[in-house]
């Protein structure tokens, strides 16, 4: 019961950060593009553009995984028999744990070797373009494994039709 409470407060934290950061990026970049054609362009525009546009893009992967709604082609998998369906299903969910991990060491990584670097127009440290793929990893790897969890449980999978084996 915390645990879903706890995601149901991480899912609403990252829809408010994904309209924050949508926001700052659309008026970072429409002040940009006002500035340049003023003749006195903000050069930092440009570079703190890409920083929010990395989060963005982190976020809305987040976003997208937890509510399941990435594109998945499910068509060759769900013509399989059941046994073998579950098993692909536990296969793909195991991979995609393996993948966050690994992507949030490798991330951990860059954060480290770049903490001391700063951005060139802006006063932070480029770390700070690498540190949502942590956590981008983080949650990859917590719903991977939750997946993993929910495939095995499952008693039985529904029966599939060719007409609705299509798109996830």
């Amino acid at each position: 019961m915390i645990l879903r409470l706890l995601a149901g407060v991480f899912d609403r934290a990252a829809e408010i950060a994904c309209c924050v950061l949508v926001t700052a990026l659309l008026g970072c970049v429409a002040l940009g593009v006002v500035t340049r054609e003023l003749g006195a362009p903000l050069i930092w525009t440009d570079e703190l553009s890409r920083f929010l546009l990395v989060w963005l893009a982190v976020f809305g992967w987040i976003m997208a995984s937890r509510k399941r709604i990435h594109v998945r082609i499910r068509y060759f998998q769900d013509l399989l028999p059941r046994r073998a369906h579950l098993a692909l299903e536990v296969a793909i969910q195991v991979a995609v744990t393996v993948f966050g991990v690994l992507i949030a060491a490798y991330s951990v990584g860059l954060v480290g070797r770049n903490h001391d670097l700063d951005a060139t127009t802006l006063p932070i440290s480029m770390a700070w373009m690498y540190a949502p793929m942590v956590l981008a990893g983080v949650v990859t790897a917590a719903q991977g494994a939750r997946d993993v969890a929910a495939v095995v449980r499952r008693p039985a999978l529904p029966a599939i039709s060719g007409d609705e084996a299509s798109v996830e």
